[in-house]
């Protein structure tokens, strides 16, 4: 199965990669925007009731009171993070990199107002960025971050998943070694497909020569697969 992948939202049309349902995640690896330096941080501040020397009976109402505002806050600060992980291995190494920290550290990542990442750490803490700034640190950390292994099987998984469903396929268990699998449609074989050094390559049975081409969808279309239409 594909890993859900979060940070494809954090910056429209800029290629970064931050578990999250597809269509809710942003991720880093698929993001583009233009960027500028850092002017200022962003950070949300709230106003708190100041407690005045009151009678005692009121005492407790303004507890209550104060209870429930930073209930409120809390909630509202809840409704604008993502509630589930939105990140890949990668995305976590990428932020590690930019804010100085250990990648399995940083929890989510979300944009508030269009202008302020705010990046959600494990222990609670959470810190602001400003989008343009952040935006040119991933480029730059990306451009000097080899691709672990790890990394590089989530990328292509999610790129054959996306190939198989604009295909109506599904595919057997993958060979993450070398990154291969078989493909099926409507409970009949189909042919294997396959990423290695060339890239993404398909035969329609086990022995014979790989085609290859530049993506997974690509790959599949010179086995003679048509794309799934829509009902």
């Amino acid at each position: 199965m594909a890993t859900p992948n979060l940070f494809e939202s954090v910056v429209p049309n800029h290629n970064v990669v931050c578990t999250h349902n597809k269509g809710d995640r942003y991720c880093l690896e698929n993001s583009a925007i233009a960027f500028s330096p850092i002017t200022e941080i962003n950070i949300m501040t709230y106003e708190t009731l100041t407690q005045q020397a009151i009678p005692s009976s009121s005492c407790d109402e303004q507890t209550l009171a104060q209870a429930e505002l930073n209930h409120l806050l809390e909630s509202q600060a809840e409704a604008v993070a993502p509630t589930q992980d939105p990140l890949t291995s990668r995305d976590r190494r990428i932020i590690g990199e930019i804010i100085e920290v250990e990648p399995e550290s940083v929890r989510t990542i979300w944009i508030e107002g269009g202008i302020t990442v705010w990046v959600q750490l494990v222990g609670g803490g959470r810190l602001p960025f400003d989008r343009n700034w952040f935006a040119t640190r991933v480029a730059e950390v990306k451009a000097t971050l080899p691709e672990t292994p790890l990394e590089r099987n989530e990328r292509l998984s999610d790129e054959l998943e996306t190939a198989c469903t604009a295909f109506g396929l599904y595919h057997g268990e993958v060979n993450w070694l070398s990154f291969s699998t078989k493909l099926y449609q409507d409970g009949h074989f189909v042919g294997f497909v396959g990423c290695n050094q060339q890239g993404w390559y398909a035969r329609p049975r086990q022995y014979g020569v790989n085609r290859v081409a530049g993506s997974a969808k690509d790959v599949i279309a010179l086995l003679g697969v048509r794309a799934a239409v829509a009902a």
